[in-house]
């Protein structure tokens, strides 16, 4: 057996069944293994940003990491930016990393690079395995780092020698660390706060706090105590829909994240972290609760949110309290489209189930409120900033998903150009992702930024934001990537084609000029 053979016999053996690829030469061995050892569900993108991102959306749906295949240094650099995003989201993943052979590294050939360096940033561990005969066990260690609470990206680099020689040794799976407990004198401490400081408590929710049967044990909370409830401003995963608490999130623009936070003396972060600002601007203050708000800890990111809020509650002696029904749904409405008019449409057609990716960036600011009376389901935020994680998200989460589930990805124009690549992997795999294209041509995020700074853009800047000139045509696009795709210009014609393409498998793109 050699060093890969080893690697794939270990992954499976440690409950890691997918791998996002994008190999080369160094990488030959370990997708030769994948060829002749069963059970590894190999899933291609065309760009490694694509296949970063793929792995962030498995994980966030699948509950599990996948590992992705990429080729050398540059290989691991063109995936970074949806690393990033991977790690904020706080999801498992395990990245095999190809390298020149040890004996090669030397001669200083055209793909040798600082590897480690490049994914120490973006990984919560790292390791060069430089012989056969470790690459078992370094692996089944890799996959217990992933899966490590709150999960975390480990990526093992292997030269190209330690997959080809032989001596290969297949490693059992590790333990995986359960999430860290409650200290039961914390938990007393907040109980205290909750009770004292009636209705001015800030319950700030984040990371598995956000799961469905963990919302209904803070709403508990918040009634017998007069808490408000918030869910962080970008979150991996949120269950939403009828059933759940009707949560809105910390705001992106400072002011309106100040104006929300003003009220509270007390903020309880539960798997959650202070709110902070997303850029510094001049005269502005970074944090966006006050400066004499006290913060109380229930759960650090890598806590059992679930076990601490259900000792809270019974601290408390927290009844059972019925979720408030949202309302009735909404027939879709029609006219121009609008942020709003493109939330009713997704609330009153989506299925019950769906997962919904958003990178809608500034246009979708507003999705929450009007998206509450939807069916059951689940939504999933860019959550480090690096634009270009939508797509690649959606069409990993539906694979997570075992492609059982509508998937809609609610997806900005300028950022979709990132990794559109992920159109041709949907069609590949025969995903039933609904990409909904805001077209307006332009970045309109960073005109806002613009006004936010101060500056007063010219002429040469407002032509660096504009999209225009030539227009993209994302119809076109989407039909060279295999993807059926249509044009949609109001809210009657966005509404026929998002219901035409739910109820059918496979990928479809609506473009929707806004």
């Amino acid at each position: 057996m050699n060093g890969a053979q080893s690697l794939v016999h270990t992954l499976l053996k440690s409950g890691v069944d997918t791998c996002f690829a994008n190999p080369g030469t160094s990488e030959m061995h370990f997708v030769a293994a994948l060829d002749t050892i069963p059970g590894m569900r190999c899933v291609l993108g065309l760009q490694e940003n694509v296949v970063t991102g793929m792995a962030d959306g498995y994980f966030r749906l699948a509950g599990k990491p996948a590992c992705t295949l990429l080729h050398c240094g540059p290989g691991l650099a063109n995936g970074l930016g949806n690393l990033h995003n991977a790690r904020r989201a706080r999801s498992g993943i395990v990245n095999i990393v190809g390298d020149q052979a040890t004996y090669h590294r030397p001669h200083d050939a055209q793909l040798t690079a600082d590897t480690e360096g490049w994914a120490r940033p973006v990984s919560a561990w790292v390791r060069t395995t430089a012989k056969s005969a470790d690459v078992g066990r370094d692996a089944a260690v890799a996959v217990q780092e992933a899966r490590t609470a709150p999960g975390g990206i480990a990526t093992l680099i292997l030269p190209s020698d330690a997959s080809w020689d032989e001596g290969g040794e297949i490693a059992d799976a590790l333990p995986v660390p359960a999430a860290v407990a409650p200290d039961p004198a914390t938990v007393g401490k907040v109980a205290k706060v909750l009770r004292e400081k009636r209705g001015s408590v800030l319950i700030l929710l984040g990371g598995p706090a956000l799961r469905a049967e963990n919302q209904a044990l803070a709403w508990r909370i918040a009634q017998a105590t007069g808490a408000k409830l918030l869910a962080e401003g970008s979150n991996a995963r949120i269950a939403r829909g009828r059933g759940r608490v009707q949560l809105e999130r910390v705001p992106y623009v400072g002011e309106l994240a100040r104006k929300t936070l003003a009220p509270y003396d007390h903020i309880v972060l539960v798997n959650a972290k202070p709110p902070v600002s997303f850029f510094a601007y001049p005269g502005k203050p970074s944090f966006h609760n006050r400066e004499d708000a006290v913060f109380h800890v229930l759960t650090r990111l890598e806590g059992d949110a679930g076990v601490a809020l259900a000792a809270l509650a019974d601290e408390l002696g927290a009844p059972e309290a019925a979720i408030p029904d949202p309302g009735p749904r909404p027939e879709a409405p029609r006219g121009a489209p609008s942020p709003e008019g493109v939330a009713g449409v997704v609330a009153a057609l989506m299925p019950e189930g769906a997962i919904v990716s958003d990178e809608s960036v500034s246009y979708g600011r507003g999705f929450f409120p009007l998206t509450h009376v939807a069916p059951p389901h689940d939504w999933l935020q860019l959550t480090g900033g690096a634009i270009g994680d939508g797509m690649p998200v959606a069409t990993g989460a539906a694979i997570g998903a075992g492609g059982q589930r509508r998937t809609i990805s609610l997806q900005a124009d300028g950022s979709a150009m990132y990794t559109l690549q992920s159109l041709w992997t949907q069609a590949r795999e025969r995903l039933p992702v609904t990409t909904i294209i805001l077209s307006n041509r332009k970045y309109q995020i960073l005109i806002g930024e613009y006004a936010g700074v101060g500056a007063n853009p010219g002429p040469t800047a407002m032509n660096m934001l504009d999209l225009g000139n030539p227009d993209l045509n994302w119809v076109k696009i989407a039909e060279g990537m295999g993807v059926e795709a249509a044009q949609a210009s109001t809210l009657e014609t966005l509404a026929d084609l998002l219901s035409q393409s739910v109820s059918r498998p496979g990928p479809f793109l609506i473009e929707l000029l806004v």
